[in-house]
């Protein structure tokens, strides 16, 4: 049928009163296999069973295409079990409190083929599945061209020859670029199937937004609030004052519901004035025993705020070694700890700081987050491997003096945020200290990054500050996107990823 002759395209529940047109329809589309067709009291057993399940296309009211499923409890069969398995005895394999959507039948009458009703049918299944929380959507799929092939070629062979494009197999073609792929080849799944020898391709779609049932009271959260704080310079008297800044900018943040609060690198040197008589290196040392003493306070907060706080950076003296830390405080009242692994040659020259050893990633209530201090961002091998861990959001507290310096973070923290499918937010300080030593000038635009593509900013920009303003940043990120992007984005940065050529690990280093 020509499009121009279509006036109505309906997409609807199957009912028993259409089983002679589906019948009729069955014989058409199956002409190689006689006798193909369903029994009414098969089609009232499935719509008294999983209803829902069973969807037709009308098309100026006539009845163009078909899809039947059940859910089965996919545990229950073996790979290699066969379409009698699924169907025998009245659909018993069907089961309320399965976990997947097993598609046993989807047709498109011959004269409504080209018209990509199929697809229809296949995005209606998805969204069953999503609806109904199951893993996915699994099936038996023929591969009808095969028998021109099976004197030379294995089913293996020649499932890859159809997927390289190197032979064509209309059935099989449709399946994948609907974003199912093939796990198995069944042997004998189909009795009577001759075009296919009696083989088909178990075929496979996965539900990323597939929640694991749990009897916590908690819930996922898909939507998260970012709080960025971009920190002012100031002069402050002791440590308590810059405390109460703190506690100002979290209680800001917090006010507007935010999951994390994100403070910059070295957010405490002010606190370094006071010893500005001393050597740099001496200072930096005095200014580490105040350490302790903040992330007991942001732990503090965290419970208090109810928010995530990621304390920036300071100065931590380990078995006489001086390092560059941060730590996650978080609102259950657990903290976890990063290190800086990469120090800038000023931090070693003038300080004498030492890289540390330990790469990891968080778990919170808000997902697996990454946590990588300034220069670290610089080294994609780092983040990488986060995102092999399942790193969702990426936070980059920095200190940069000036603008080249900025830009550095900048441009590969977008960069990070592109090549890992993720959402990269950055912190730093504005403002100057002339009476701290090394620590100038400041040159800060705190900003949150996302990948490029249909779902995100074109430019690949969430949200950004004003250049060099004592301000806070809010802003929303939703973790949803990041699994459509994984799947079905226009290009796949970690799923496209050669690794037949290359390998990236993490060394155990003690």
């Amino acid at each position: 049928m020509k499009p121009t002759n279509i006036e109505n395209i309906e997409l609807t529940f199957l009912s028993i009163d259409d089983y002679q047109e589906l019948k009729e329809a069955m014989i058409q589309a199956y002409k190689t296999m006689p006798d193909s067709y369903w029994q009414e009291s098969q089609i009232e057993t499935l719509l008294t069973k999983f209803s829902e399940g069973q969807i037709v296309i009308k098309i100026n009211g006539q009845l163009a295409g078909c899809a039947l499923s059940i859910i089965v409890d996919y545990n229950s069969f073996e790979d290699s079990h066969t379409y009698k398995d699924i169907v025998q005895k009245s659909f018993d394999a069907h089961t309320n409190e399965g976990d997947v959507l097993y598609g046993i039948d989807v047709f498109i009458k011959p004269e409504f083929r080209g018209l990509r009703l199929g697809r229809r049918l296949y995005d209606y299944r998805k969204e069953l599945c999503e609806k109904r929380n199951l893993k996915g959507i699994a099936f038996g799929g023929r591969i009808p061209n095969y028998h021109n092939y099976a004197d030379t070629l294995s089913p293996k062979e020649y499932i890859e020859k159809v997927k390289r494009k190197e032979i064509n197999d209309s059935v099989l073609n449709f399946q994948i670029s609907n974003d199912f792929h093939p796990t198995k080849v069944l042997k004998g799944y189909l009795k009577g199937d001759e075009a296919s020898n009696e083989f088909a391709v178990l075929m496979e779609w996965d539900n990323i937004y597939y929640e694991k049932p749990t009897k916590k009271a908690t819930t996922k959260k898909k939507i998260i609030r970012l709080g960025l704080i971009q920190w002012q310079m100031r002069p402050y008297k002791d440590l308590e004052e810059l405390l109460q800044q703190a506690e100002f900018f979290i209680d800001a943040v917090a006010g507007y519901r935010s999951d994390f609060a994100l403070f910059p690198e070295f957010f405490n040197a002010p606190l370094m004035a006071i010893n500005n008589h001393m050597s740099t290196p001496d200072a930096i040392r005095e200014l580490a025993k105040h350490t302790k003493a903040i992330v007991d306070k942001f732990s503090e907060f965290s419970i208090s705020y109810n928010i995530n706080i990621i304390s920036g950076s300071m100065p931590e003296i380990r078995d006489g070694k001086l390092y560059n830390v941060g730590y996650l405080c978080k609102r259950d009242g657990s903290m976890e700890r990063y290190e800086k692994l990469h120090v800038t040659p000023d931090e070693a020259k003038v300080w004498g700081m030492q890289g540390g050893n330990k790469l990891q990633s968080f778990d919170t209530d808000c997902g697996k987050i990454g946590i990588l201090i300034c220069y670290d961002s610089e080294f994609p091998e780092l983040s990488r491997l986060l995102a092999d861990e399942g790193m969702d959001i990426l936070f980059v507290p920095f200190l940069t003096d000036t603008q080249n310096g900025y830009s550095r973070v900048r441009n590969c923290a977008r960069a990070r945020a592109i090549e890992n499918e993720c959402y990269v937010a950055i912190a730093g300080s504005v403002g100057n200290l002339p009476k701290v030593q090394n620590m100038d000038i400041q040159f800060a635009q705190s900003m949150v990054f996302t990948p490029c593509d249909f779902s995100f900013p074109t430019n690949g920009i969430k949200a950004e500050a004003t250049p060099n303003t004592e301000m806070i940043l809010i802003a929303d990120v939703d973790i949803d996107l990041l699994r459509e992007l994984n799947q079905f984005g226009a290009v796949k940065n970690l799923r496209d990823r050669r690794k037949d050529l290359f390998e990236l690990k993490k060394l155990n280093v003690k």
